[in-house]
């Protein structure tokens, strides 16, 4: 699948320059505009397009109605939740703490790593690690420009070390008992339809099964806990030995092993 880069609908110096930064990082052509549509472009180029604009960068996969772009989602409320004094199931779940690392073997949009930054705070370490170059691009530069009223939410994503790489690739060079948490949110096995704010992200993030040597490999770079999160009904539970956390009304669980 080949990918362009190109500006947006209205051209300027900023979003040329933009677009310029992304290909020195993807590798990627960037191709003029020339006031085509997105869907033109796919058509002319037979590509994947990366739209460089002044506000943020959209991914369009050929065939997707909507653009994947940055946006922190459900971590904004749950933050809000949190600073009133709230709990989080994935707080909860990891029992995170300040000053823990916490590894995301399937950052995506980063909102379960916001969470997890807003806990570990200034001592501790959040890295986010992704398979696709585009969304890992995409969720880094959102997370340290996405414009937002709240200190405490720009401060948790600004902590976010994002890495673009396969999730066992990275989990194989770390050392042992090198995280406190690794936590794995793979795809869902089935779409829960409640959910539209992740559409986009499934139609363009690197799909992969949870697997033995993935599970194994984060066992043995956990100092705590391995914590997944998967549908209620995902086989994961059962497969991995995992303790779940049953939720009543949600679509999602988590499951954890302890080291």
């Amino acid at each position: 699948m080949t990918v362009i880069i190109t500006t947006g609908g209205r051209f300027d110096e900023q979003s040329e320059q933009l677009a310029a930064q992304a290909a020195s990082i993807l590798g990627y052509p960037v191709v003029e505009r020339k006031k085509r549509s997105v869907i033109r472009l796919q058509q002319d180029y037979e590509s994947d397009v990366i739209v460089a604009g002044k506000d943020r960068f959209e991914l369009y996969r050929l065939g997707m109605d909507e653009p994947f772009f940055f946006h922190p989602n459900s971590a904004g409320f749950r933050l809000k939740r949190l600073l009133k004094g709230e709990s989080d199931p994935l707080v909860e779940v990891s029992q995170l703490k300040h000053g823990d690392s916490f590894l995301d073997c399937t950052l995506g949009l980063a909102s379960d790593s916001i969470i997890a930054s807003s806990i570990t705070g200034d001592n501790g370490k959040v890295t986010g690690v992704e398979a696709d170059p585009a969304v890992a691009f995409i969720t880094g530069r959102g997370l340290r420009t996405f414009l937002t009223d709240s200190t405490q939410l720009v401060q948790a994503m600004g902590r976010i070390d994002v890495i673009h790489s396969e999730a066992v690739k990275f989990l194989r060079e770390q050392a042992d008992a090198s995280w406190d948490i690794v936590y794995i949110d793979p795809m869902f096995h089935a779409p829960i339809t409640e959910s539209s704010n992740f559409t986009a992200l499934r139609q363009v993030g690197v799909h992969s099964l949870l697997t033995q040597e993935w599970m194994e490999q984060a066992q043995r770079v956990c100092r705590r806990r391995v914590v997944v999160k998967d549908r209620f009904d995902s086989p994961v539970f059962e497969q991995f030995k995992l303790e779940q956390k049953i939720r009543p009304n949600t679509k999602f669980h988590f499951g954890f092993i302890e080291k």
